[in-house]
């Protein structure tokens, strides 16, 4: 797992990227979480689309809200970077545009943006 740091607007955002499926079930989730926010003394995540299932973007799996539930429990302020215009599902569409009106999942295209949306997360 590579991890970078950056900090902004006094917040410590944590930028992961891999190259292998990191989140994959719940318990990979929690895994993630309390790894990556351990090592860097960080509530503010990032991660790589790539290193997510692809069971997640199909929200008839539920895994995407399950997931993203334990992010919301723990308190984590969670961004997902990639290109999410491959896919075609309305249904997927509506729950990233509902995330990213929220204020503590994002989906968004570049590392630039996710550090934004979470450096300003109340």
């Amino acid at each position: 797992m590579n991890i970078k740091i950056t900090e902004v607007n006094g917040q410590k955002i944590a930028l992961v990227h891999e190259d292998t499926i990191l989140l994959k079930d719940e318990q990979s989730a929690l895994d993630f979480i309390m790894t990556t926010s351990y090592e860097t003394s960080s509530n503010r995540l990032t991660l790589n689309k790539e290193a997510i299932s692809e069971d997640f973007f199909n929200l008839n799996t539920k895994l995407a809200g399950n997931i993203l539930q334990k992010f919301v429990n723990y308190h984590i302020k969670f961004a997902i970077i990639g290109d999410f215009s491959v896919y075609s599902s309305k249904a997927l569409k509506d729950f990233i545009y509902e995330c990213n009106k929220g204020n503590h999942i994002f989906f968004v295209p570049t590392e630039q943006e996710a550090i934004e949306k979470l450096s300003n997360a109340k």
